[in-house]
């Protein structure tokens, strides 16, 4: 099947969920429709990341039918966007998750492994989130389900990268305990939001510890290059995850308003998308079929990216709703600075390429 198509989904989700980010902080922007203003957080996380993250399983298990959940989440957010009745989209989400849930199922019958069990602990909680979306609950009440997903997704794939250098079993026991919480903390904010959100912080906050402990970017940060970049954003992010369990610790019940815009970007924003910064020159090849090489110039994006986060965090926090607007717009522009990075970085090297090739075809010509 053709990626493309899903990868141009994604984007899709992706820009909308930006652009309606932007509106939600105050900046004085027409919303793409209704729909997409609602599902703001349905578009960044199941709109965008779900249908990457589900693309790169269906990729990786190389069955035809493992398609159908990130078809179905692309689909379902772009009904979002173009302003489609509300249950075309949350039910559409709820669909792309169970697929989602069954392709990680499939997954573990090949290999049943510390990493494909957290990674299907966190499917199943995407299909909790999107069910109870599409049963009413609002998005504070669920956004903790949506949040194990990615965060367990995310622990997953380091868990499967740091297989080499496995941790003892105590503390592989350990992280166990806590995703069960994490996801356990999340179910128990539908119906108690100050002790799910407390459950759940303290595990985000453990957790962070202990990837911080036991990730293999501990000895990858001594090198060059890609291995250094991808150890600072992934320590980067744990801060952004401890800080994020942290608020959660805290603060208590999640409810609307500047406190939780604190703790959701500093979740999803700077643990999440650090953690995208540094493993797209990764595992996008697999997944595109196209190297994307690296650049020192990286760096700035992923600077801008945690010093907006930081001042909009604290801005949050000091109650200077006014200067939300502004802090959401660089971190929106520290965003497509990296995707313009790597896309002009791309197209020197290409240029380069043909340089060198054309003194070579003129010499054999002589």
């Amino acid at each position: 099947m053709s990626r493309l198509p899903l990868i141009l989904l994604a984007a899709v989700s992706l820009v909308a969920g930006l652009w309606t980010g932007l509106v939600r902080a105050g900046v004085a922007l027409a919303p793409p429709s209704g729909a997409a203003l609602a599902a703001h957080g349905g578009l960044m996380i199941g709109g965008a990341l779900g249908t990457l993250i589900a693309l790169e399983r269906a990729v990786a298990l190389d069955e035809p039918w493992a398609y159908l959940a990130p078809v179905t989440s692309g689909a379902a957010a772009l009904g979002a966007v173009v302003g489609l009745p509300w249950p075309w989209v949350t039910w559409g989400l709820v669909l792309a998750s169970a697929f989602f849930v069954l392709v990680n199922l499939r997954v573990v019958a090949r290999q049943f492994a510390d990493f494909t069990g957290t990674m299907t602990l966190g499917a199943v909680a995407w299909l909790a989130g999107n069910w109870a979306w599409a049963n009413g609950r609002s998005g504070h009440e669920l956004v903790l389900l949506w949040a194990a997903f990615l965060v367990l997704t995310i622990a997953g794939e380091r868990l499967e990268l740091s297989r080499l250098r496995a941790p003892p079993k105590r503390a592989a026991a350990l992280f166990g305990v806590l995703a069960l919480l994490l996801v356990a903390g999340a179910i128990t904010a539908l119906w108690s939001a100050a002790l799910g959100a407390r459950l759940a912080g303290g595990s985000l906050t453990l957790l962070a510890l202990w990837l911080a402990r036991y990730d293999v970017a501990r000895v990858t940060w001594k090198r060059e290059g890609l291995p250094r970049f991808v150890a600072v954003c992934l320590y980067a992010g744990y801060f952004w995850l401890l800080s994020a369990g942290a608020l959660l610790l805290v603060g208590g019940a999640l409810l609307p308003g500047l406190y939780y815009d604190a703790c959701l970007h500093a979740l999803f924003l700077g643990f999440v998308f650090s953690m995208i910064f540094g493993h797209a020159p990764i595992i996008l090849p697999a997944v595109l079929g196209v190297e994307i090489p690296f650049t020192r110039a990286l760096y700035g994006p992923l600077a801008l990216l945690h010093a907006s986060l930081a001042a909009r965090v604290a801005f949050d926090l000091l109650g200077y709703s006014e200067w939300r607007g502004p802090a959401a717009v660089a971190n929106v522009v520290a965003l497509a600075s990296y995707a313009g990075t790597v896309l002009s970085h791309k197209l020197r090297l290409r240029s380069l390429a043909r340089r060198s090739e054309r003194p070579a075809a003129a010499m054999s010509g002589d």
